[in-house]
């Protein structure tokens, strides 16, 4: 009796862009059009001062583990793209620093390393399901910008943090870029 075929497998599925919530992020660009995110990282596992003392200051954003986030690394952020760094599950949580992204979206090695963390056994390198971006510092905040300030500020009610706060890579609008820097200390 001949083999059974497998299935043939297929790329992570996303809906259409142009018809979610974040169709703006994901949008033709203008010619040398800059956007925004935040990305956030726990300071005991990868702090902003560490990203700082990395060789030319630069790393792999890997081990994201979620299909928005992804697809936001993946298909959203372009080299020279802004990001603020987060420092989640701290006392006070909050916005610590500018990065820039200095390398697109490429499949996350870490997925296939049955001894990392983040191990995904489904993840397959012919047809990667999860992705990373990598990440220079820019700048530190001269003040952190803390989550209870941002939640509490009615200037940012409709940030990406707010709304949907367990993502660990959201988009930011020019507005609220601009309103944090100056909060922080860096306009």
């Amino acid at each position: 009796m001949p083999a059974k075929k497998s299935p043939a497998k297929k790329a992570p599925k996303s809906m259409p862009y142009e018809q979610g919530a974040w169709a703006h992020v994901f949008a033709p660009r203008a010619p040398g059009e800059r956007r925004y995110w935040l990305i956030k990282s726990e300071p005991d596992v990868f702090s902003f001062e560490d990203l700082e003392r990395a060789p030319k200051q630069t790393t792999c954003w890997d081990s994201v583990r979620n299909s928005s986030a992804r697809n936001f690394m993946r298909d959203g952020m372009k080299k020279a793209d802004l990001a603020f760094y987060y420092h989640s599950n701290a006392e006070p949580s909050g916005i610590v620093g500018i990065c820039e992204i200095v390398r697109e979206g490429y499949p996350d090695h870490t997925a296939w390393d049955p001894s990392h963390d983040y191990f995904d056994e489904k993840s397959d390198p012919d047809m990667p399901t999860w992705y990373m971006v990598d990440v220079k510092a820019v700048k530190p905040f001269k003040t952190m910008v803390a989550l209870p300030e941002i939640k509490g500020d009615p200037a940012l009610a409709e940030m990406a943090l707010v709304k949907v706060g367990r993502l660990s890579v959201v988009p930011v609008t020019p507005a609220e870029w601009e309103y944090l820097c100056a909060l922080g200390g860096v306009a």
